[in-house]
């Protein structure tokens, strides 16, 4: 079974994401900021991370997949960005970031589903 972890500051955006990713038939694991994050991977390996990019906490979602992409233990995880901000520069920063999709909030559940099927 895949392993996602979610990286959500809202609590209500979390549960959703949860209860369609296992729906869908995934583990799925929970943050709610990227110091938790890092912790939480220094414990497991998730197949692929949902992060928000705009979190309360000392480094954001963009920190957070810089330092997951630079780490030889965790390169290898997908990485999603979730973000309200979709215009060209904040794609290209989640790009820059070693993001390998993002998704624009509000998005649906088939989106959510299509996307993390297409980054697994």
């Amino acid at each position: 079974m895949k392993q996602i972890l979610i990286v959500e500051d809202q609590a209500d955006i979390r549960e959703l994401i949860r209860m369609t990713l296992e729906m869908g038939g995934f583990e799925v694991h929970e943050a709610a900021d990227g110091d938790a994050a890092l912790l939480m991977i220094d414990r497991m390996t998730p197949d692929l991370m949902l992060l928000d990019v705009m979190m309360p906490g000392t480094i954001d979602g963009l920190g957070v997949c810089r330092r997951v992409k630079a780490s030889a233990r965790h390169r290898r995880t997908k990485v999603v960005m979730l973000s309200a901000r979709d215009q060209p520069g904040d794609r290209q920063a989640g790009r820059q970031a070693g993001a390998d999709e993002y998704l624009t909030k509000p998005f649906s559940p088939r989106q959510l589903l299509q996307v993390v099927e297409r980054a697994i």
